[in-house]
């Protein structure tokens, strides 16, 4: 496969973000650092997926989503859920097991779920449940549509050809973004992944876009009309874009030579924007990494979060009853036959 290339961001870029998509993404950048130093301190147990580099896609997509669109996240998921909720404290709380965490600490780093968001660890797992989600909008909520992250290492499990296949079919609103950043884990693209992405959304008969900036403004007025489309013809839409992953596959697990890493940070959003923000860039930064180091330190000083399961206690014991009176009346029968 020959991956998209990706050209100089600053020579993509007309602008630079505004205020606003800038602290948002210098948020996402200064959570997912903070998330590797708690790593490094022992402050963390497990493993999770840092998303830098690539901040600059779930910000720029959260402006063309509505509130009651679903949204579908994967293992690499921190920015998309940021970008959805702007809720650090809460999302920390979760990775951590402390108080006030999104999912009472049972989720953990890569299994979110609030409102309409939900992300998943299993490769491929997402594709086919929001197919099943589009379906549902289509019929039930007309306009709304279901926004699925997936990874280049994902086109190796068969259930996103079957998901696709049925959005094809059934003609559903369901939008697939595609962050192509060149490698799945430790092998790069080129080695696992034969024809193209833009290959295989066409053989589903399924348009196909191709972003290569970062610039958001710029991505935001090239897939407005996409969007809109999904919305209201109720059609898929396969976005892919070209980008960068800065950090190692999980935590300490990068296996690329020192020298293509840096290359690629030369190329990164980060970068560009603070040569091109010179004024504003170093004070939204820095309120940014503040913000995220005061939310570290409230978390970490919270104690451990509590799940409330009461009702899927009492949902478990009513089955280990009935599972309990089907092997005793199967007993019965058997002890029955026997003395037959």
């Amino acid at each position: 496969m020959t991956r998209p290339a990706t050209a100089d961001p600053a020579a993509l870029s007309a602008g630079t973000p505004d205020d606003a998509d800038l602290s948002l993404m210098l948020l996402i950048r200064a959570f997912e650092l903070k998330l590797l130093d708690l790593f490094g301190r022992g402050l963390l147990n497990g493993t999770t997926h840092t998303c830098l580099g690539q901040e600059y896609i779930p910000v720029a997509m959260e402006g063309l989503l509505d509130p009651r669109d679903h949204v579908f996240s994967n293992h690499r998921g921190h920015g998309h859920y940021l970008a959805r909720f702007r809720d650090p404290a809460g999302l920390l709380a979760e990775i951590m097991g402390r108080e006030g965490a999104v999912c009472a600490g049972v989720g953990g780093s890569q299994h979110i779920r609030r409102d309409r968001f939900l992300s998943t660890g299993v490769q491929g797992e997402s594709l086919p449940v929001a197919a099943g989600v589009a379906l549902h909008l289509k019929r039930a909520e007309p306009g709304r549509l279901a926004c699925v992250y997936v990874g280049d290492g994902t086109f190796g499990e068969g259930a996103v050809y079957e998901a696709l296949n049925i959005a094809s079919l059934w003609a559903l609103p369901l939008l697939v973004v595609v962050e192509n950043n060149g490698i799945a884990q430790s092998t790069p693209t080129a080695r696992h992944l034969a024809g193209s992405i833009a290959g295989r959304a066409a053989a589903f008969g399924i348009d196909h876009h191709l972003i290569g900036t970062s610039d958001v403004a710029e991505i935001r007025r090239t897939l407005e009309p996409l969007v809109a489309r999904v919305r209201a013809r109720s059609t898929p839409l396969v976005v892919e874009f070209a980008t960068r992953r800065l950090g190692p596959h999980s935590k300490g697990d990068d296996t690329r030579p020192a020298q293509a890493v840096q290359a690629l940070r030369e190329q990164d959003w980060y970068a560009w924007c603070a040569a091109a923000c010179p004024g504003r860039f170093p004070r939204l930064d820095a309120e940014a990494r503040a913000h995220i180091d005061a939310v570290a330190a409230e978390v970490t000083a919270r104690g451990p979060s509590r799940w409330e399961g009461a009702g899927w206690e009492r949902a478990g014991r009513e089955r280990a009853g009935w599972e309990r009176a089907r092997w005793e009346r199967a007993g019965w029968e058997r002890a029955g036959r026997e003395q037959s």
